[in-house]
């Protein structure tokens, strides 16, 4: 499942369960949809804490679709996980895409406030890295 949210400083993605190609097409699909209302820089939220390790092709459409948040004005990106093999999957696929450099990783399951770290780092630009 995956849902998109509209937010004041950009938006909030959630992905859950096991997500096949078609679903992640969906999800592309509906972006540039939404994409096209947005001007200027923003935001982005990505809550993977329930999601399931995504196959080959899945994650062929999640890099297109990073580098099409990207390439429309996404300035900072914080993925929550609270799955190892997920948090290592992803953070491959941020590379990939050339948003890495603009994405902060937060472990849910290592930290209890991950959603203020999460606006802190994508809104206000307080590296949790740092």
């Amino acid at each position: 499942m995956y849902k998109i949210e509209k937010r004041p400083s950009g938006f909030l993605l959630t992905f859950s369960g096991k997500i096949a190609k078609d679903e992640m097409t969906r999800w592309l699909n509906e972006s540039k949809t939404q994409l096209i209302t947005v001007s200027g820089k923003f935001g982005v939220i990505i809550d993977m804490r329930e999601l399931a390790p995504i196959d080959g092709e899945t994650q062929a459409v999640m890099v297109e679709g990073q580098g099409l948040y990207k390439a429309k004005g996404m300035a900072k990106s914080a993925v929550i996980l609270s799955n190892p093999v997920v948090t290592q999957q992803f953070k491959r696929l941020g590379q990939q895409s050339g948003i890495y450099a603009f994405e902060r990783y937060i472990d849910a399951s290592a930290n209890s406030n991950w959603s203020g770290i999460a606006v802190a780092w994508v809104r206000d630009r307080i590296d949790p890295d740092a």
